[in-house]
């Protein structure tokens, strides 16, 4: 008699994406991850609108720190 093989699975849990980093980085099309700069949620009255203008688009992070974000996005 043979049981289904089923019966025998074993279901590991699921591997969970990191909550903090979904919020902070997207995966471009090309594979590079966009954040954000730093130095911008406050004290921006001494910085000067040209560097405030450049600090609001998004950045692209160094393939160093793209490949610990890939991780905790599970990419």
């Amino acid at each position: 008699m043979e049981l289904p093989l089923l019966n025998f699975l074993v279901l590991m849990p699921k591997m969970k994406t990191h909550s903090g980093a979904k919020k902070r980085f997207k995966i471009t099309a090309g594979g590079k991850v966009r954040g954000r700069h730093g130095m911008t949620s406050h004290i921006r009255v001494k910085k000067n609108s040209k560097r405030q203008r450049h600090l609001d688009s998004p950045a692209i992070l160094a393939p160093e720190d793209a490949v610990r974000v890939k991780a905790l996005l599970r990419k």
